[in-house]
């Protein structure tokens, strides 16, 4: 029987303790800071995006994993193992994929997927692979199963503070003084590997909260492994969200988890989302 390894890139927000757990190794895209290039993960954290913020009034850019990062990447992952699932952030939000797959081109045991998703919506796809990977599954076999695991990640998040979304040209100066004055926090829902504003909640975070939570999960099928909570909040927020899915669903885990770079650079602090698979 052949030995499965799963990986993915920085993007799905993995704690080190389920990357341990699951055997998950990670590949960092690039996150650059003023005249600094530093690898998501290992030479930049979240609240350093924040702070270079404060400091500076400009936010960081990310840019995607190269080929030849993927090329040494494979090349040593393989060293102790005889093939690869290389799962990666939708094709739609970055050239990750492409040079992932340009990549394998040189390791015919190797297999890239685009998880169509982001944050731990790709986290629970690469989750899903490495529990398939430890039943035996070859490599191919995992590919197939995930070709229907992938359409039921059910991933979104609401922002708080829309400055970020507004300083990166997502939202005009118009739409942000509006939101902000009526306290408005959109709900931004991942389908088919694109993002969409899908509701726009008022009020306390408190609230939000409350009636966000109940949106996603009332009424509604769902994988009982685990939810994740991602986030760029507060352990107050994180605890009080955990409380309001125990209202609505029983999950086996709740995993609580920091978002990375790559959603700190783009949704900012005060951004937080559930993420699971339906059913």
């Amino acid at each position: 029987m052949s030995k499965v390894k799963i990986c993915a890139d920085s993007v799905c927000d993995l704690s080190e303790e389920l990357k341990s757990r699951y055997g998950i190794s990670v590949i960092p895209l690039y996150v650059t800071c003023g005249d600094k290039t530093l690898r998501d993960g290992a030479e930049i954290t979240q609240k350093e995006v924040f702070a270079h913020y404060r400091s500076t009034g400009k936010l960081c850019a990310t840019s995607a994993v190269n080929v030849s990062d993927f090329e040494e990447f494979y090349a040593e992952q393989l060293k102790d193992n005889d093939e690869l699932v290389v799962i990666t952030i939708s094709s739609e939000f970055s050239g990750t994929f492409q040079n992932a797959k340009i990549a394998a081109e040189g390791f015919p045991n190797v297999k890239v997927v685009d998880s169509r998703n982001l944050s731990t919506g790709e986290g629970l796809v690469a989750v899903s692979a490495a529990r398939l990977a430890a039943e035996g599954l070859s490599a191919d076999e995992i590919v197939t199963r995930l070709g229907d695991i992938i359409p039921r990640v059910d991933a979104s998040f609401f922002v708080a503070n829309v400055e970020y979304l507004h300083k990166g040209g997502r939202c005009s100066s118009i739409a942000a003084l509006g939101a902000n004055l009526l306290k408005l926090k959109p709900c931004i829902e991942v389908s088919d590997g694109k993002m969409n504003v899908v509701k726009k909640y008022r009020g306390s975070i408190e609230k939000v909260i409350r009636e966000y939570v109940k949106d996603r999960l009332e009424n509604v099928g769902y994988e009982p492994e685990r939810i994740f909570i991602t986030h760029t909040t507060s352990a107050e927020n994180t605890e009080m969200t955990a409380e309001e899915i125990k209202k609505y669903a029983e999950f086996d885990e709740i995993d609580i988890t920091d978002a990375g770079c790559t959603v700190a650079c783009h949704c900012g602090e005060d951004t937080l989302g559930v993420l699971f698979i339906r059913k």
